[in-house]
């Protein structure tokens, strides 16, 4: 039986566009409607079935034409409720819960997100829109991720087996401490544990039999997730699976990421930023440069990075692209010694020390004597230190200055926004 918890319409409406807001939970959804000028209207709670998906959409046909509605988390919680809505034909986008800052000042109640997502919704701006979940990259994402716990598993049933063997007896271990992985797991799946005479072996050799045998079991699974995949991917994207360098999970973890309607990503801009691979603006009075987007689905930006270190083998782009960055380090470690740092801010990495041998290369190179620095709190303390007979290794070294006079980073032309 559906049961639905309403709270009190907060004011009168006149039948006409209107915007919804919904916050979901696991059992409960709560649904909040708001005018074109912001005013609250009304706010229920529905339950997370079918049943609860079919009144919100009555009830919010209640109030006239629905503009646009924001839902919190459209591929956790509210995946059901987003697919039923986007299945009437309604326009879905997803809306970021709001920072712990304004939280704290106006509390959290269901109520309070639920007109929260409904404002934002309202508001505008660059809303994602929620990915397609039942086609076939969404099948595609169930395997994938069966796989990847099988992944998981079988690793850790390796690393058991070398563990339990380090503190076997030594005479189990002497047996197979020479095989490798491989010939070790096949050995062990085979073992025969009764026919030992000694309690204590007979229980390693069991106890190493079932997680080999799990290893085993668990080869078989993947392989069997793999096919599944791979079938997969000749149906959805087969173009991308043929593509030289690019494999099959890589494939389907580039796919996952983009989803079904990969229309939403507007260009390769927009897709480099989902995965974590674009440059973002770092600037900040005269200092003008950019550094590397640390943020998007780092599962895509790995699929990225093994893909580019397949097509090095390969492709002259890539190896051209490679050579020239790799040139053009040397040249400015070579000008400057004591400036690594500048070639490590063209890999989007920032360095906040200056290492040992430049500044014995910058010493041997200078006629004239570096600057002292500043005395700072190190320094002193190794003063102090000295006076009272503390042995130098001791003493803790002085702090390092850092080169303030870096050049701007100068951002490739293959990454220049």
């Amino acid at each position: 039986m559906m049961t639905t918890i309403t709270s009190e319409v907060t004011g009168q409406h006149d039948a006409g566009e209107v915007v919804a807001g919904i916050d979901t939970h696991a059992d409960t959804h709560h649904v909040a409607v708001i005018d074109r000028t912001g005013r609250r209207l009304a706010d229920a709670g529905f339950p997370a079935t079918f049943a609860g998906y079919q009144a919100i959409l009555v009830y919010l046909a209640a109030f006239g034409a629905v503009r646009i509605v924001g839902i919190e988390g459209t591929h956790s919680y509210g995946a059901g409720i987003t697919l039923h809505l986007q299945r009437a034909g309604l326009r879905v986008v997803e809306v970021l819960r709001p920072n712990r800052q304004v939280r704290r000042m106006r509390g959290k109640s269901d109520p309070i997100d639920a007109y929260e997502a409904a404002a934002t919704a309202l508001a505008g701006g660059d809303h994602p829109e929620p990915k397609i979940l039942d086609g076939a990259i969404e099948a595609l994402r169930y395997l994938f991720a069966a796989r990847r716990s099988a992944v998981k598993a079988r690793s850790a049933a390796q690393v058991q087996v070398k563990s339990l063997l380090v503190t076997a007896p030594d005479r189990i271990r002497r047996r197979y401490r020479e095989m490798g992985d491989s010939e070790l797991l096949h050995a062990l799946s085979r073992l025969w544990p009764s026919a030992e005479a000694d309690q204590l072996s007979r229980t390693v050799l069991t106890a190493l039999k079932s997680v080999a045998r799990r290893h085993q079991n668990l080869t078989t699974e993947i392989d069997e997730l793999e096919t599944e995949l791979t079938q997969l991917l000749d149906q959805a994207a087969p173009a991308l699976h043929r593509t030289k360098g690019v494999g099959v999970i890589t494939a389907a973890q580039l796919l996952i990421t983009a989803g079904e309607n990969s229309d939403r990503l507007h260009s390769e801009a927009a897709f480099a930023a989902l995965c974590g691979a674009s440059p973002i603006p770092a600037s900040s009075g005269k200092t003008n440069r950019h550094r590397l987007n640390r943020g998007g689905d780092r599962q895509a930006n790995s699929a990225l990075h093994h893909i580019a270190l397949s097509r090095i083998s390969f492709d002259p782009r890539t190896r051209a692209y490679v050579a020239r960055n790799e040139t053009a380090g040397r040249q400015e470690h070579q000008r400057d010694p004591a400036l690594p740092q500048t070639r490590d801010r063209t890999r989007g990495l920032q360095t906040h020390h200056q290492p040992r041998h430049g500044r014995r290369l910058q010493n041997a190179a200078s006629p004239t004597p570096p600057a002292r620095a500043h005395p700072g709190p190190d320094r002193h303390r190794a003063r102090h230190q000295h006076r009272q007979g503390v042995p130098d290794r001791a003493r803790p070294r002085p702090r390092q200055r850092v080169r303030q006079d870096l050049p701007p980073m100068a951002l490739p032309a293959d990454l220049t926004p």
